[in-house]
């Protein structure tokens, strides 16, 4: 089964929900006109559906190898991404002082969703350098910006993110490796682990950031360095030229992703790894955050991603599968198993809830490009502040559901689907590790109200709160059966994401431990209805199109029902976490370790 992009409702949440329009007219994004988006899309989806997507089931099969120290990736990779880099894809975001296209952030995501939806092993490059280069454009000297932005802006080279240890998960405070002062550069030493295409053979170098002490750094996240560690060192007139003393010791064998190779990468088996000091000692963990934030929405729309490739899967198997007669038909002849109501059900269930993931990750990605654009000082800390509490959302919300959906898709395969050859199981095992990296999704739940919500009371909850209630005004006023069942749900939605960011904000400081017993509960809660809220908004928008005569018929009316059935089915669901989250803390806790 191949991949194509959905580019209607790509376009549709572009324009619609995440205000494209708005964005293309922020300072700086000029050239992001309709027909230059409309282009962009178009060419994505042929090099994902036509280039990438034939390839990942080689991938999977394949994985990446170590050969006599160098990592080498599946056939046809290393020919794939020079034609990435060819096209400039890699360039599409960045700045255009170094060589990037400066297109906003909201398109750079729509067309990440491709990438991984078609191919989630080889997507993964792209992703972390995406990161590594956020992260030195916004900390690394005007000397480090011109020396390592152009290649990596290219994709000649590629980044990493080197933060966790042995010892060292998401405690970071644990971290281990050394760098010590040797001229204007520190020699480094020390092993990093599940680092994502730590080494590969795609690219001419690889800018690792690596997190490490200085040997009189004070104990704790506070004595933590970021450094650029190339892998192989840069001659005067920029090229790569010594190997540096990096290397890949090993390669995890996973349950997934066995295309993308993450590497045990070792520094300073001969002396030490040259490094270079990014910003000031001692703030590394701060500026590492710069890429984990823009690496969790990155995750985020993964998780959306390997959804809609299981429910590409999954629909195109149902339609072919003949199994039974249908129910509401007195004809005995069998018939394809997606005239049965169950596997009808679960299909729906995975389409809204893609759409609804979709909404939310092109909205959290508009107000990215807000935050960064806006001329107005205080509406750009609004966007911020949005931004901040969007991400541990996405990213948490989009992975669990990758999960589930992936699993779905399985479900509906039935046997074939447990078995390897259909490849409805590789998605489901690519997905499961998203929950995981980047900040496991309890910990993106910590974030959420321990943080996000306890900063500022809720109030930017709240905010999001408020304009549901406009909404509903709106969907009042609307006529129809669908938008007044749609409203109800959101009224209902609305009203349980205000209690409980209510008893979150008043308990957090009272009983911190019977907040995070339920952080996951009211995390689900929270994206759950302001999906709901997205998808209303949806179908307000479409409904006025069919009053109007205007636009597709058949999308219209499709964007309508997929809207009501997420309303009428799984927004309740949500709501009903409310409770579990108030009581998780009663018990969660209640049983002696020993007794477990």
């Amino acid at each position: 089964m191949t991949y194509a992009a959905p580019l209607a409702d790509m376009r549709f949440a572009l324009r619609e929900i995440a205000g494209l329009a708005g964005v293309a007219a922020l300072p700086g994004y000029e050239n992001a006109t309709e027909d230059m988006v409309d282009a962009v899309l178009e060419e994505a989806a042929r090099l994902a559906g036509n280039g990438l997507a034939p390839l990942n089931r080689v991938g999977d099969k394949q994985g990446a190898r170590l050969e006599n120290g160098m990592v080498r990736t599946p056939d046809g990779f290393a020919a794939m991404y020079r034609q990435f880099v060819e096209g400039g894809w890699n360039s599409l975001p960045f700045d255009p002082a170094f060589g990037g296209q400066g297109m906003p952030w909201l398109l750079a995501t729509a067309v990440q969703e491709m990438w991984q939806s078609a191919n989630m092993g080889f997507g993964l490059v792209l992703l972390l350098n995406q990161g590594a280069i956020d992260a030195i454009a916004h900390h690394g000297s005007d000397a480090q910006k011109a020396a390592y932005l152009p290649k990596m802006i290219s994709g000649d080279w590629t980044g990493t993110m080197n933060l966790t240890e042995p010892q060292a998960g998401s405690d970071l405070a644990q971290v281990r490796t050394r760098a010590v002062k040797d001229g204007d550069a520190y020699k480094v030493t020390g092993q990093k682990i599940f680092i994502t295409y730590g080494d590969h053979d795609m690219a001419e170098n690889i800018v690792h950031l690596v997190l490490a002490r200085l040997p009189d750094a004070p104990a704790g996240v506070r004595g933590i360095s970021l450094f650029i560690v190339p892998k192989f060192h840069l001659n005067e007139n920029g090229t790569p030229g010594k190997r540096n003393d990096v290397r890949c010791a090993s390669l995890e064998h996973k349950l997934g992703i066995h295309a993308s190779p993450t590497c045990v990468m070792a520094f300073g088996d001969d002396g030490g790894a040259t490094g270079f000091l990014v910003g000031e000692e001692g703030r590394g963990l701060s500026y590492m955050f710069t890429m984990m934030n823009n690496a969790r929405l990155s995750v985020g729309v993964q998780g959306l991603a390997i959804a809609e490739r299981a429910y590409q899967q999954a629909l195109a198997f149902a339609r072919g599968r003949v199994q039974s007669k249908a129910d509401s038909s007195p004809d005995p002849k069998a018939v394809a198993i997606v005239h049965h109501p169950d596997v009808r059900r679960m299909l729906m269930t995975m389409r809204s809830q893609i759409e609804a993931m979709r909404a939310l990750g092109y909205y959290g990605a508009a107000q990215i490009d807000r935050s960064l654009r806006e001329p107005d000082e205080a509406t750009r800390k609004a966007a911020q502040m949005r931004v901040d509490l969007l991400i541990p959302l996405i990213k948490a919300w989009c992975t669990d559901l990758g999960n589930e959906i992936a699993s779905l898709g399985v479900q509906i395969h039935g046997g074939m689907g447990f078995v390897e050859e259909t490849g409805a199981a590789q998605h489901l095992r690519d997905a499961r590790i998203l929950p995981i990296y980047e900040g496991t999704n309890g910990i993106q739940a910590r974030d959420l109200v321990q943080r996000k919500i306890a900063r500022d009371g809720g109030e930017a909850m709240r905010a999001m709160i408020a304009e549901m209630r406009a909404l509903d005004a709106e969907l009042a006023t609307a006529p129809g059966d669908d938008l007044a069942a749609i409203r109800a749900a959101l009224t209902t939605g609305a009203d349980a994401l205000d209690d409980s960011t209510a008893w979150v904000a008043a308990t957090v400081g009272k009983d911190i431990g019977a907040v995070l017993a339920g952080s996951v509960p009211y995390l689900r809660l929270a994206a759950t209805v302001l999906g709901g809220w997205l998808l209303a908004k949806s179908a307000l928008v479409v409904q006025r199109a069919m009053g109007a005569r205007e636009g597709d018929p058949a999308f219209n009316e499709s964007k309508l029902i997929v809207a009501r059935f997420y309303a009428e089915t799984v927004l309740p669901q949500g709501v009903a976490l409310a409770g579990p989250m108030r009581a998780a803390g009663r018990t969660a806790m209640a049983l002696p370790e020993e007794r477990l």
